[in-house]
């Protein structure tokens, strides 16, 4: 008996020993992937074989969708022109203005696809535009994360800033916007480039650069969409900090070279209005071709009001979409799709003490001001 005893023992030590070299190996297997995401290249790279795989299960990569809005905008800069020359094959959420058709998103997307547009004509596809910014954000993440690092703004370690990659690419926003073309998805994929860029430039650089470029990127944002400006806060605030032992008057004439593109892009898009509805302040929204859906609560409350709050708060922070059904279409919880985020409210409370905890969290609150005072809830945004 002590011997079969003994074999057993000796059996349970070898199947216990192979479980916890298994166990072993696959860790050291999921700590060498995350710590490629860790990696702005490979982390763009793979992000870009995934949203092209998502998005050809759905559509062909290379064929624009039936709202590639910006091509034709861009179609139109190329000549000379701020209303569409064509009409697209969908007019659905276009401005109609005294016979011409027009966009109220800012420009710059289209301004920025005007040379593949001059080259490849309005058969762009948007479906690839998403897919590569979408992988380009990916990357800027990761970049972001590693010089946070470096700059021991958020020292983490190489794991752990490639699973927070991970969880960007793969468990947010990021992977339902990226595979879809559309210029819903455009537009906010190009405008958080530009908030990416921002943050980027104010960790990496330092003088006069890091707020000339960081303007410029939040200048980017503003043409884009405009209310992204107000993310600009934080990069204010740590600029200011990491400058501090400049002189006054220096540090005054650094910040007037970071706000002087600010002020010109909110400018140019007065101009670009003006000349579009003879009135600067008019993006075209009561020309709006908008969902009928919508249009009782717009000819009631405008397209801003206190109104919208309770719904946007339900819709954007607790609505679970899960599985689809016809509410599903109004969008779905950040914290519930992205459940990750829920540790960010530990984050704060672990930071409280220091500044820049209070002007991120500022950023954030202050760009969702008008998210939720405005009309819609985020139609298809899940997370």
């Amino acid at each position: 008996m002590s011997a079969v005893s003994e074999a057993g023992k000796a059996r349970r030590a070898r199947v216990a020993s192979l479980g916890l070299g298994a166990l072993a190996a696959g860790r050291q297997l999921l700590s060498g992937w995350a710590r490629l995401w860790a990696r702005p290249v490979w982390a763009g790279s793979f992000a870009l074989i995934i949203y092209t795989v998502i998005a050809a299960a759905h559509h062909p990569v290379l064929q624009p969708t039936s709202t590639n809005y910006y091509d034709y905008l861009a179609n139109a800069f190329l000549h000379g022109q701020l209303w569409l020359r064509q009409v697209p094959h969908q007019t659905r959420d276009l401005v109609y203005y005294r016979g011409h058709y027009a966009l109220y998103w800012g420009p710059l997307p289209a301004v920025l696809l005007m040379p593949a547009v001059a080259f490849f004509g309005i058969g762009v596809s948007d479906v690839l535009t998403s897919v590569v910014v979408g992988a380009i954000n990916v990357a800027l993440i990761a970049a972001i994360l590693q010089v946070a690092t470096v700059r021991r703004v958020a020292p983490l370690s190489r794991d752990r800033r490639g699973i927070l990659v991970l969880f960007f690419a793969l468990g947010t926003v990021a992977i339902t916007l990226a595979p879809q073309g559309r210029v819903w998805s455009l537009d906010q994929l190009f405008g958080f480039m530009w908030v990416a860029l921002a943050y980027l430039a104010a960790l990496r650089l330092r003088g006069w650069r890091a707020f000339l470029l960081t303007g410029l990127a939040l200048s980017g944002a503003v043409l884009t969409r405009n209310h992204l400006v107000l993310t600009g806060i934080w990069p204010a605030w740590y600029l200011i900090h990491e400058h501090w032992d400049v002189r006054w008057r220096g540090l005054i004439g650094r910040l007037l070279v970071a706000g002087a593109p600010i002020v010109g892009a909110v400018g140019l898009l007065g101009i670009y209005d003006w000349a579009r509805f003879g009135n600067p302040l008019n993006v075209g929204i009561p020309y709006h071709l908008m969902n009928p859906a919508f249009r009782p609560d717009y000819a009631r409350y405008g397209f801003l009001s206190l109104h919208y709050v309770p719904i946007n708060l339900f819709y954007q922070y607790v609505f679970y979409p899960l599985p689809m059904r016809a509410d599903s279409l109004m969008g779905g919880s950040l914290f519930l799709m992205s459940p990750v985020f829920f540790l960010a409210l530990a984050g704060i409370w672990l930071g409280r003490r220091h500044g820049s905890t209070w002007a991120l969290v500022g950023s954030i609150m202050l760009v969702n001001v008008p998210i939720l005072l405005l009309m819609g809830t985020g139609w298809m945004q899940y997370g």
